[in-house]
């Protein structure tokens, strides 16, 4: 996926993608390798001729009278072609200065000038014209010629002129990032080894799933830093969530670049490290981004430096009116709930359809995404926070969607209520993420079922009402056709719960034993054999809603720490855990907003979990490294206990979540599969 969300944005980022194709770019880049002189000047008629680089200057100057954000969407689709000629330096250099041309930039008093070999004018760390020598010299991008400053030069360094060039430059990181995951991938699945597609192998597999989740990354961040400065130049933007927005994507984007540059490298093996194929060039253009603009650790000091003194990333999203018909009754339904005692607000959120507006009626309002946005809106306006449903915002989605009337009518409400826990009986000890593997068999009887087996890793068996449980109806097919969808009751004769003590010295857990189970008929949901599709059923109206800006539990606690002052490392490692979890939120974002726009999830919503997960473990594990050697003397590890302990205890409860849900490792297969097409 692009930057772009909009139709209008991803038509602008199609149409110039298609154009920067015929320009021919690298064979120009090649003809011109060791030429310090090029100056590209036949590709950058035909930019200029396109408007490509004003494309954010007013019209009143010969400009588009695009925003930013159309900007950075142009400058990814022309990096993905690799366009030489000087076009980031000619966006940044009209945005600063308010007239279209063909500049260079000094990017900080005394440093290089970007694309100051192509320029006709100089902009100046300070927004002023350069004044001043420099020459134009070769680097390690051979799409590129940029400029030494021999003297003169700004004195001091202007923000605008920092931001709006890292704005801008991440999204050529973004489009660099995009043209190695496609290369890859493309590579994987027609190159063959062992008379296999080397795609079909798990380490390339998990090694593009790996490149697509930096990419998102890379992407979510450059698009971020540019809607930011969109918004603010609109008049309704904050300066200081800019400055946040950019420091994100200068923590990510430009290492991200590198990281997934040097995979595709990777993946295409021999062939790309030669020299005729293309991957190099892009690596190339990668580090020379990164080399540019600015240490990401320094982008992550001040992060961190911000995020004590409180500033968090709060994305604003323009609903373009359609919020305008619903939002004051929405806002006043709120309102009642709020003032509504805090036991009786449940209910008032089931009979509203507030609790599961994305759910059908009469449990919730089949609201669309416009609508889910602004009831999470007005209920956080009013200070209302939904229970979490657990396992029953599991079990109740499937029941609604296969299950009979009587189903419905005896369990989704009180599930809704909170009138009935439930838990899950899916994993086995010989079948994790293999459910289709699994041994518990359900045999007829007269008036349903007897089932016998043994289910592990179950939350709350221990006290719940009702369990959802996969079992064996047919061992005589193929696996994922025997398996049928049962509701259980939990104090059913022939259950035994056991607790499993975790690392974290408690049981949460437990296995559970099925010793000639009866379920009568009325309990399977769907027919006998549906079980391995009902276990994967979601609505099709999917729950949307928009990012919190909390950072995360162990983000959050690892800036506390920063209060007290922390060493340059340290400050730098707890930037990095600011900017990773924000983008964790971004990437709901952008799925929501893509919702709102009526296309469906990108990848950006599959490859949540995986960077989720990554950002609770690396912040938990971090939060406790920052504390030093007092781990050793701990005690008893309590995780209601305040500091330490109970930073241990998050520490290691965390790693239950590459685990749980699909493993990591299986994650990434699906994600290798299933949306980049990498065969099995």
């Amino acid at each position: 996926m692009s930057i772009g969300i909009t139709d209008e944005q991803e038509e602008l980022a199609a149409s110039l993608r298609k154009w920067a194709a015929s320009l021919g770019a690298i064979e120009a880049i090649r003809a011109a390798e060791d030429r310090v002189d090029e100056r590209f000047d036949d590709i950058w008629a035909a930019a200029d001729e396109m408007g490509v680089t004003a494309i954010a200057v007013p019209e009143s100057a010969g400009g588009g009278g695009g925003t930013l954000l159309d900007q950075a969407v142009a400058l990814e689709a022309c990096a993905y072609e690799l366009v030489p000629g000087g076009l980031l330096g000619a966006a940044i250099g009209g945005l600063v200065s308010g007239q279209p041309d063909r500049y260079g930039v000094e990017l900080r008093p005394g440093g290089p000038v970007l694309d100051g070999g192509t320029s006709e004018d100089v902009i100046a760390a300070d927004g002023s014209f350069f004044e001043g020598r420099f020459e134009a010299a070769l680097g390690v991008d051979l799409s590129a010629r940029h400029g030494r400053v021999i003297e003169g030069g700004a004195q001091t360094a202007d923000e605008r002129v920092r931001r709006t060039a890292v704005t801008l430059a991440a999204a050529e990181a973004s489009g660099v990032a995009r043209w190695c995951l496609d290369t890859a991938v493309g590579y994987a699945k027609v190159r063959e080894q062992f008379g296999k597609p080397i795609g079909s192998f798990q380490a390339i597999k998990h090694l593009c799933a790996e490149m697509l989740e930096t990419a998102e990354a890379v992407t979510a961040a450059a698009w971020d830093a540019a809607s930011a400065a969109a918004v603010l130049d609109s008049g309704q933007g904050d300066d200081e969530q800019w400055a946040f927005a950019v420091d994100v994507a200068a923590a990510v984007c430009f290492e991200g670049a590198v990281e997934v540059a040097k995979s595709c490298v990777q993946v295409l093996g021999g062939i790309g490290f030669t020299f005729e194929h293309d991957a190099h060039l892009y690596l190339r253009r990668a580090v020379s981004l990164r080399a540019l603009f600015g240490s990401a650790d320094e982008a992550a000091a001040r992060l961190t430096a911000a995020a004590v003194t409180g500033v968090r990333r709060r994305v604003d999203v323009d609903l373009g009116g359609l919020d305008e018909p619903i939002r004051p009754d929405v806002r006043a339904a709120a309102k009642r709930i709020a003032a509504l005692p805090a036991e009786e607000q449940r209910a008032a959120l089931v009979e509203t359809g507030y609790l599961t507006p994305h759910w059908p009626a009469p449990y919730g309002l089949a609201a669309d995404a416009v609508t889910q946005v602004v009831i999470d809106q007005e209920l956080a306006r009013a200070g209302v926070t939904r229970p979490d449903l657990v396992i029953a915002g599991w079990a109740v989605p499937t029941i609604l969607q296969h299950g009979t009337d009587e189903q419905r009518d005896r369990f989704v409400r009180p599930s809704l209520l909170g009138e009935l826990v439930w838990c899950q009986l899916f994993s086995e000890p010989g079948s994790g993420s293999d459910l289709a593997s699994l041994r518990t068999k359900a045999t007829r009887v007269e008036g349903g079922w007897s089932l016998s087996g043994q289910k592990v890793w179950s939350s709350v068996a221990e006290r719940a009402d009702w369990a959802i449980c996969l079992a064996r109806t047919d061992p005589d097919v193929p696996q994922h056709q025997g398996i049928t969808y049962f509701l259980v009751d939990m104090t059913s004769a022939g259950i035994d719960v056991r607790p499993l003590r975790e690392i974290t010295g408690e049981a949460l857990f437990n296995e559970v034993f099925l010793d000639d189970v009866f379920v009568p008929d009325e309990c399977v949901v769907a027919e006998p054999g549906d079980g391995w599709r009902l276990a994967r059923t979601t609505l099709a109206n999917e729950r949307v809603a928009m990012a919190s800006a909390r950072l995360g539990k162990s983000v959050e606690r690892a800036v506390d720490l920063a209060t007290a002052g922390l060493g340059p490392v340290e400050t730098a490692r707890v930037g990095h855990a600011v900017a990773l979890a924000t983008v964790c939120g971004l990437l709901g974002v952008r799925t929501t907003l893509r919702a709102i726009s009526g296309h469906g999830p990108g990848a950006e919503s599959s490859v949540a979990k995986l960077l989720g997960v990554r950002s609770r473990q690396s912040s938990s594990e971090l939060v406790v490294e920052l504390q030093g050697d007092a781990i050793a003397a701990l005690g008893a590890i309590d995780r209601f206990a305040d500091g330490l302990s109970a930073d241990v205890w998050e520490m290691l409860n965390t790693r239950c979540l590459s685990i749980a849900g699909g493993t990591t490792q299986i994650l990434r297969n699906v994600a290798g599969e299933r949306i980049l097409g990498l065969p099995r």
